[in-house]
């Protein structure tokens, strides 16, 4: 069942209905280092999030050092909650250290998402990647790039795994045609689609579902307050709301990897106050934090860069 309004979701959701009993989170997960890191112009287009557009045409603005060293670092400390495969990065695809926007996972099947931007792609057609989970893991592989539709999977789709529910923010990145493909894909049982504000490129930077028990929004990120009461009222009272200032700080683009951590990046987990630690804690959370600054100016942070396999 797909859903477009606040009232249609509530009337669909109730708990007897869609009970947490599938897995909540992921069994590993996979990274793609920023090999040759640039911030890619074409992004910039639409990812208000990004470094200044003088930045954008100026690739020696990005330390490709120093971002290979924080997503190894990341690599490193997710390890605390799966196992962790990184796939080496390609200077050609600049924006491939976010791999999840192009390739997610169901038990079983790989999806390949329909990006939006030329540049990005380029990274559906990664012979590595498809092998990996085609020849290594037997996964079936579903592809969506080539279908006329705008569908950048689990940038665009938060999904609570253990429910089936999917939350799909609509905008320049995902269209309602490719909301409807993923909601396919992904085998969903419910799926509420809803408008982010303007200038909002994914719903993962202003949305975090927490191993199907918390979530993390940032209402400024929603085109109506109603939507977010709506999702709200699945987790109450396990909802932590972001400032503004929390939202440019990527603290909505967070990923509980195992039920015990919450993982963010250092900046976004700063930006958080005493009174949200203590919340979080209290929900049963470790809140982990990794240095991203660097890849942050592309555009995106910590649960970009995670590919979740289940």
């Amino acid at each position: 069942m797909i859903v477009t309004t606040p009232a249609d979701f509530l009337a669909a959701y109730s708990p007897e209905r869609f009970p947490a009993i599938a897995p909540a989170t992921a069994r590993a997960a996979f990274l793609v280092a920023p090999l040759g890191f640039t911030l890619a112009e074409e992004s910039a287009r639409d990812n208000l999030y990004m470094a200044n557009s003088s930045a954008v045409t100026q690739t020696a603005s990005a330390d490709a050092s120093r971002a290979l060293s924080e997503h190894a670092a990341l690599a490193s400390a997710l390890r605390e909650s799966v196992p962790v495969i990184v796939f080496p990065g390609d200077a050609a695809t600049p924006d491939a250290v976010f791999p999840n926007n192009v390739f997610a996972t169901t038990p079983g099947r790989l999806i390949v998402g329909a990006m939006r931007h030329p540049v990005r792609r380029h990274e559906t057609m990664r012979t590595d990647i498809h092998a990996f989970f085609r020849d290594l893991l037997g996964y079936e592989t579903l592809d969506l790039s080539m279908q006329p539709l705008v569908a950048e999977l689990t940038g665009a789709l938060v999904i609570d795994r253990a429910r089936g529910i999917g939350f799909c923010g609509l905008s320049e990145r995902c269209d309602l045609a490719g909301a409807r493909a993923m909601h396919a894909a992904f085998g969903l049982k419910l799926t509420f689609c809803f408008a982010l504000a303007p200038g909002e490129y994914h719903t993962n930077v202003v949305l975090a579902q927490l191993a199907s028990r918390a979530v993390i929004v940032a209402p400024d990120g929603f085109a109506d307050a109603a939507a977010v009461e709506a999702i709200a009222r699945v987790y109450m009272p396990r909802v932590l709301r972001l400032s503004n200032a929390q939202k440019a700080a990527f603290a909505g683009n967070a990923i509980a990897l195992d039920p015990a951590r919450v993982w963010m990046s250092a900046h976004a987990a700063g930006s958080l106050d005493a009174a949200q630690r203590a919340q979080v804690a209290e929900w049963g959370f470790e809140l982990r934090s990794v240095a991203l600054d660097e890849i942050e100016k592309a555009g995106g942070s910590l649960r970009c860069c995670v590919g979740e396999i289940f």
